[in-house]
């Protein structure tokens, strides 16, 4: 199974783009979910405004990914009235997409964890409090941490806690390799605007309406 890192950016722009993430996020699942693709979102970064988000990290898996990205990586141009201005002019809104393959990110060892086991502190009554079943890891080479304590199995806490800090190293990596491509992606600035990968036309009501 190939594994994809997908990335969408609101860059510098206004609520309306950021509002776009969130729409474009949605979409995307959806048509990933009707071609048989796994779109999980690991990590999201909400704007100010509710239903907005300034980016999205998601880990696409699949056999049959390149159309998929293909389809959707670059710059999206999304056509609508402002849903939070009424009289704003402005009817084209910007989003970035980037792809970065997770075989071209440097590879999680699990060797690189250390594992502590601890008493949880959730529910559960005395059994819980008296039995050292919650794991914390600790990813050295980047200082990442993570816990699990939603088991009452020491063993199961552990698979929890491997899975969750990978998901956390990915996110992680996938910051180094944007911050090597020198972050020209991420600054709405340098959005292709005249160039979009993919124009969408959609009606947006009024908030509040």
């Amino acid at each position: 199974m190939k594994k994809v890192i997908v990335q969408i950016t609101s860059g510098k722009g206004p609520a309306e783009c950021c509002r776009v993430v969130a729409c474009v996020q949605s979409m995307m699942m959806k048509q990933a979910h009707q071609v048989g693709i796994d779109l999980q979102v690991l990590e999201t970064k909400h704007a100010e405004l509710k239903g907005t988000l300034l980016s999205t990290t998601m880990l696409a898996t699949g056999s049959e990914l390149q159309s998929f990205i293909n389809e959707w990586s670059g710059t999206i141009q999304w056509i609508s009235q402002s849903p939070y201005r009424r009289y704003h002019k402005r009817k084209n809104w910007f989003v970035g997409i980037a792809c970065f393959d997770v075989d071209e990110i440097p590879r999680w060892n699990s060797s690189d964890v250390k594992l502590e086991t601890c008493r949880s502190a959730g529910p559960g009554g005395q059994h819980v409090n008296k039995v050292e079943t919650a794991v914390r890891g600790t990813h050295i080479p980047s200082g990442l941490q993570a816990i699990a304590m939603d088991s009452r199995s020491q063993l199961e806490n552990k698979k929890r806690c491997l899975s969750r800090l990978q998901e956390k190293f990915l996110v992680w990596q996938t910051s180094i390799l944007m911050n090597q491509q020198h972050n020209q992606w991420q600054e709405h600035q340098f959005l292709e605007r005249g160039n979009p990968i993919k124009t969408i036309r959609a009606e947006l009501r009024l908030i509040g309406q």
